[in-house]
C-alpha cells in the first residue's frame, strides 16, 4: 500500500486569516510560539474574505488534480491580500505536486514567515522537507504540529513523521509515531498499514495480523494491505485466510502488481 502523505486540511477546511491568538509552550527546552490554525480563525476585513474565497476554490481544484488552477486562484488571493499566508501555503503545495520544489520551499517559508506556529503550515512543510533529504528537519516541523494543542489533526503530522523516519530506514522511531497517530485517530489506514508493514518485516506476523485485522474491519482492503494480508496468514500457516486474500487480490485487483507476484510466486 502506497501511503498517501496526510498534508493540509484541504478542501475540508477554510483556510481562514485574522488575528492569530498564540502563546508560549515549551519544546524540549526551548521555548516556540504556538498559534490556532488560521483555517479556524475568522477573516476581519473584506480583503481577507476575498483571499479566502479564493484560497477555498483553488483547494478545491488542488483536491482534483488540477494544480494549475490552484496556482491561479492563489495568485488571485494575493492579488486582494499580499501577505495573506495561506494562499502562500496553497502556492507551496501545488508546486511541490507539480515537483517545483524551488518554487514550494519559497511558498512554504513565505506562509510560515506570517504563521510560524500554524500547523497545517508546519506539517506541509515538514513533510515536503522530508521529501527533498531533509528528513530530520522535516521530523522537527511536524513535531511542532503535533504539539499544537489547537490542532485537530494531530494524526496527520504523526503519520507523516512515520512515514519520514522510515525513509530513514528507522523503524522503531517510526513505529512509535504511528502508534500515537492510531490513537489519535484509530480509523487512520495509512499507520494501520505501515505499524503491520513493520511488524511484518521485524518477524512479529500475530502483530502484523491484529493490524490488518483493525484496518480491514475498517476498510476495504486494497491490492497492497491484501498482498500483505496475504504474506502474514502464509507465514502464520493459516491456509484459508491466505486463499481468501489469493482470491480478493484475482477478483478485485487483477491487474496490481501484487496479484502479479501473487501469480509467478514471489512472496518475499
Amino acid at each position: 500500500m502506497k501511503s498517501r502523505p496526510l498534508l493540509a486540511s484541504l478542501a475540508a477546511a477554510a483556510l481562514l486569516l485574522g488575528g492569530c491568538a498564540t502563546h508560549q509552550v515549551g519544546m524540549e527546552g526551548s521555548s516556540t510560539t504556538v498559534s490556532r490554525p488560521m483555517s479556524d480563525l475568522s477573516p476581519g476585513t473584506p480583503a481577507e474574505s476575498s483571499a479566502r474565497v479564493h484560497v477555498d476554490l483553488g483547494m478545491a481544484y488542488f483536491e482534483i488534480g488540477r494544480y494549475d488552477v490552484a496556482l491561479d486562484e492563489a495568485r488571485i488571493a494575493l492579488a486582494s491580500r499580499p501577505d495573506y499566508a495561506p494562499a502562500y501555503h496553497l502556492l507551496g503545495l501545488a508546486y511541490m505536486l507539480i515537483e517545483d520544489n524551488g518554487a514550494a520551499r519559497d511558498n512554504f517559508e513565505r506562509a510560515l514567515s506570517q504563521a510560524p506556529g500554524d500547523p497545517d503550515f508546519n506539517n506541509s512543510y515538514g513533510w515536503f522537507l522530508c521529501t527533498q533529504g531533509q528528513e530530520r528537519q522535516g521530523v522537527e516541523r511536524l513535531a511542532i504540529a503535533a504539539r499544537n494543542p489547537y490542532y485537530r489533526y494531530q494524526t496527520r503530522p504523526l503519520t507523516n513523521a512515520g512515514l519520514c523516519y522510515r525513509r530513514l530506514k528507522d523503524d522503531a522511531a517510526a513505529e512509535v509515531q504511528f502508534m500515537r497517530a492510531v490513537q489519535a485517530d484509530p480509523a487512520n489506514g495509512d499507520a494501520l498499514y505501515q505499524l503491520a508493514d513493520i511488524a511484518y518485516r521485524a518477524g512479529r506476523y500475530q502483530e502484523a495480523r491484529n493490524h490488518l485485522i483493525q484496518l480491514h474491519q475498517q476498510q476495504g482492503p486494497s491490492a497492497p494491505s491484501a498482498w500483505l494480508g496475504l504474506r502474514t496468514e502464509r507465514r502464520l500457516g493459516n491456509g484459508d485466510a491466505e486463499q481468501s486474500y489469493a482470491s480478493q487480490l484475482r477478483s478485485r485487483f487483477a491487474e496490481s502488481k501484487e496479484t502479479q507476484l501473487l501469480n509467478q510466486g514471489v512472496f518475499e
